[in-house]
């Protein structure tokens, strides 16, 4: 590419441009995976825990839920 070529240069801009683009959508697209797998992650844990105590008031743990916090 010579210096002085403005045709060369735009499109290398706009090559970076569209690159930078697609990078970002990927990223985007991965946080909003991720985002929505650590909300379902925290429903299965907030039903693991819900289960875990009626199981210990079941075998007659008194204050089950109170013992599992820390």
């Amino acid at each position: 590419m010579a210096d002085g070529d403005p045709h060369s240069a735009r499109e290398l801009a706009q090559f970076a441009e569209n690159l930078l683009q697609q990078v970002h959508d990927n990223f985007q697209a991965l946080a909003d995976k991720l985002t929505l797998r650590m909300e379902d992650m925290g429903e299965h844990i907030d039903d693991l825990e819900k289960h875990v105590n009626g199981l210990l008031t079941q075998a007659g743990v008194q204050n089950a839920s109170e013992e599992l916090t820390p």
